[in-house]
């Protein structure tokens, strides 16, 4: 008897030492604290950028999910997430050349999203509500697996970036598309300086309502410089619009629906319209070539500058507190 005994302690004892030192209980809830700088090591759990702090990452594999505190910057350069990544008030995410294999979801009041030849799941970003910082959401040469939702803020989808499911836009300060790609519909609703479409493919059906500033699709329009217009596979609605509301040079797939916008839509005879146009007729698009281009240079140079000086102040920080310990 003593001697069974004795083996099943010895056994039991073992057997618990194993699941103690074992890597999925000894890695289980923790969370990686960056502060400065990391290179290609994997991180085999959640990482978290305390406020007020700068972490760049170059190469890094994070496995877990990502929060970006208060105040906060995450630069990341050819690397890679499995998570979501949260990007909290005043926080700043900056991906180039990085996989993200979850969704992005910039809070109330943050600074922004910059994605830059990379990839990432479905992007949200909340409307400003009461915080002081209306942040934005800039893309160049981006994949979005899933749907764009913005509800605040400056957002401007370029470069050959692909949306493999829907955008969708109300209340931003602007929603502009240029030489990119929705597979689902596009809906810009409220914006408050207007919304441009430019050399880019919608696959669905495309909605612009209640925009204060105006809607341009294709060139010659007031708010941005534009070389060619775009195709959109679906009907198109534009109502409710101030401001100038212009259509140049596009391929409509559908119909195109154009009232109550003050002033009259100008509706190019460039455009070819499959379906027709209700509530407004075809007329040549009033001279505005040289307003456009006098128009754009602060819409252009918003998308470089806000997010260029962020990461300038984000990397230089983290240079200066060192290497994480990641």
């Amino acid at each position: 008897m003593r001697r069974t005994a004795t083996l099943a302690a010895l056994t039991a004892a073992v057997v618990t030492g194993s699941l103690l030192t074992s890597p999925s209980a000894a890695t289980a809830g923790l969370v990686t604290h960056c502060i400065g700088t990391g290179g290609p090591v994997t991180v085999p759990n959640d990482l978290h950028v305390p406020a007020g702090e700068s972490c760049a990452l170059t190469g890094t594999v994070v496995t877990g999910n990502i929060t970006v505190a208060a105040g906060a910057n995450l630069v990341i350069d050819g690397g890679r997430t499995d998570g979501t990544i949260r990007i909290s008030a005043d926080g700043y995410l900056d991906a180039r050349g990085t996989t993200i294999g979850g969704t992005v979801v910039l809070a109330s009041g943050g600074y922004g999203v910059f994605l830059k030849n990379a990839a990432s799941g479905a992007v949200t970003v909340r409307p400003k509500g009461a915080a002081g910082v209306d942040g934005f959401l800039f893309t160049e040469g981006a994949r979005i697996t899933g749907t764009v939702t913005a509800q605040g803020g400056e957002v401007r989808l370029g470069e050959g970036t692909e949306v493999t499911g829907n955008l969708n836009s109300s209340g931003t300060y602007y929603t502009d598309l240029h030489d990119s790609f929705v597979d689902g519909t596009l809906s810009v609703l409220n914006s408050g300086t207007g919304t441009v479409v430019c050399g880019s493919a919608v696959r669905g059906r495309s909605t612009f309502a209640g925009n204060v500033g105006g809607v341009q699709l294709g060139p010659n329009g007031a708010l941005d410089s534009c070389a060619s217009g775009g195709y959109f596979g679906a009907d198109v609605g534009i109502t409710n619009s101030t401001g100038a509301v212009t259509v140049d040079d596009n391929i409509i797939d559908g119909a195109l629906t154009a009232h109550s916008n003050a002033p009259a839509a100008v509706i190019a005879a460039s455009n070819r319209i499959r379906g027709g146009v209700i509530g407004a007729q075809p007329a040549p698009a009033a001279s505005t070539e040289k307003r456009a281009t006098a128009a754009a240079a602060p819409r252009q140079e918003a998308v470089q500058e806000r997010a260029g000086a962020r990461r300038s102040t984000a990397v230089q920080e983290a240079a200066a507190a060192g290497e994480a310990d990641l």
